[in-house]
C-alpha cells in the first residue's frame, strides 16, 4: 500500500445513526449523521447499491462488442460496454459471465479483472468491477424483460475517437476501455 491509500484518521468520518428513507429494488437510499475529524456533526445522503460490473468484450476480428441503449435518467440512448447489477451473493466474475450472455450473447473463454470503479463516491456505495474478455462463444440467455438493445462491433480507435469527440460519455465505458488499452496492445 503506498503512503497515499494508508488510511488518515484526520480524514475519517465515523457513523453516529443511519436512518433508511427507500428501499428500491436497485437502489436503497439513507440518511446518516455522522462525526466529522474535527468534532462536530453532519448528514450524509448515501445511496447503498450492491455493486456492479462493465466487460469490454473483443470479438474474433479483435473489435470491441458494445450496446446501445435508451438510459431514461440520462434522456438519451447511450453507447457503453455490457455491464450489469450483482445480485445477492453473487461474484463479480459470475456476473460478468451472466451478464455478457444476456446482453450480446456470448460467453468469454477468457475473463480477467482490469480493474474498478467508484461511480460517484460523494453520494453512493456502488464499485463497478472491470473485465476485459476475450475468446468470446455463443451462449445466449435471455435478456432482461426491461432491456431493449442494439449491439455494435467497432475497433478501439474508433470508440477512443467517440471518447474523445463526446459522443462515448459513459463513465463505466471510458475507464474500462482506457485500462483495456494496455491489455490489448
Amino acid at each position: 500500500m503506498s503512503q497515499t491509500d494508508e488510511p488518515n484518521a484526520s480524514l475519517t468520518e465515523g457513523q453516529l445513526h443511519s436512518q433508511l428513507i427507500y428501499d428500491g429494488k436497485v437502489v436503497h437510499l439513507y440518511v446518516d449523521t455522522v462525526m466529522l475529524p474535527n468534532g462536530s456533526t453532519t448528514r450524509r445522503e448515501i445511496v447503498r447499491h450492491s455493486g456492479a460490473v462493465a466487460i469490454v468484450p473483443i470479438d474474433a476480428e479483435g473489435r470491441v462488442v458494445l450496446v446501445r441503449q435508451y438510459r431514461y435518467a440520462a434522456g438519451r440512448a447511450l453507447l457503453e460496454i455490457p455491464a450489469g447489477t450483482l445480485e445477492v451473493g453473487e461474484s463479480p466474475d459470475v456476473c460478468a459471465v451472466r451478464e455478457l450472455q444476456e446482453e450480446i450473447g456470448f460467453r468469454p473463454g477468457k475473463l480477467q479483472k482490469i480493474g474498478g470503479v467508484f461511480v460517484a463516491p460523494g453520494y453512493t456505495t456502488e464499485y463497478i468491477h472491470l473485465y476485459l474478455a476475450t475468446d468470446l462463444v455463443a451462449s445466449r440467455l435471455d435478456a432482461d424483460d426491461d432491456e431493449f438493445l442494439e449491439v455494435l462491433h467497432l475497433p478501439l480507435t474508433d470508440i477512443l475517437a467517440r471518447i474523445k469527440s463526446g459522443e462515448i460519455a459513459d463513465a463505466k465505458t471510458i475507464s474500462a476501455v482506457l485500462l483495456a488499452q494496455e491489455y490489448l496492445k
